[in-house]
């Protein structure tokens, strides 16, 4: 079998390694799917709700050690201040000058912020289909699916993570076992995952973690996935909005 190259400046330590991808998203694209995920609207936002699933990520963003935590750490503030406003007496609103919407200017920057990744994500697109590259399944990939196949479309971070926040979720449910053996590194967890994807061509995202025993091994596991996603050794695809999550093993290039 051969092996995907490894970059000269990774670190196959998980304590080490720091995340980074080349179309990594930040806080605001966080709080754009939690809206999604709540289907909430943009103009109303639930603030309590909303804060607290994102202090979840923030959580799951720190242990993956991934190299913006500051700017989420930041919103998170920002989220915990305008909480903190809405629970204050509000003034009655029949006065002439009523106060400002403590979500008003988190609002604001929200809108142009989607007007700005609607440009941006159209430029790609045009981009993608000049260079014929990061196209949607082709038939192949179809039959691999099977007869249930529907139209996917390329997973964003923050899906995966969610995904991810719900196998460390069903991992707490076990039954605690002593396990003894040696920490795995990134680097060998890539290797067995491409080596798995050769024999399947494709697989379900919480398949990857089914030899996983440990909360370390899962952590790894999803690092080694975000590494070979950064690689452009594998594609990530979801049926649908917040639909299920298939990693395919991209041919050599």
């Amino acid at each position: 079998m051969q092996t995907q190259p490894v970059d000269p400046d990774f670190e196959s330590s998980p304590d080490a390694y720091t995340v980074r991808l080349d179309r990594f998203t930040g806080p605001l694209d966080l709080l754009i799917h939690l809206i999604k995920k709540n289907e909430v609207s943009i103009y109303d936002i639930p603030i309590s709700l909303v804060t607290a699933q994102y202090l979840e990520y923030l959580g799951i963003i720190e242990e993956l050690n991934l190299d913006i935590a500051g700017e989420f750490i930041v919103m998170a503030a920002t989220l915990i201040h305008i909480k903190s406003r809405m629970l204050l007496p509000r003034p009655d609103a029949s006065q002439e000058d009523p106060e400002e919407d403590p979500r008003a200017a988190l609002v604001n920057r929200l809108l142009e912020y989607q007007k700005f990744k609607a440009a941006a994500n159209l430029l790609h697109e045009r981009e993608e289909w000049r260079s014929a590259q990061w196209q949607r399944p082709d038939q192949r990939v179809a039959e691999i699916a099977g007869e249930e196949y529907e139209t996917e479309v390329e997973v964003d971070l923050f899906s995966l993570m969610a995904a991810f926040k719900s196998v460390l979720d069903r991992a707490k449910q076990r039954p605690k076992v002593a396990i003894p053996g040696a920490q795995i590194s990134i680097e060998e967890r890539m290797q067995q995952l491409l080596a798995r994807l050769s024999e399947t061509e494709a697989c379900g995202f919480e398949d990857l973690f089914s030899d996983a025993h440990t909360r370390q091994d899962l952590i790894v596991t999803f690092l080694a996935l975000l590494e070979m996603i950064r690689t452009r050794a594998v594609r990530v695809f979801q049926a649908g909005m917040f639909g299920a999550i298939r990693v395919y093993k991209r041919g050599r290039e």
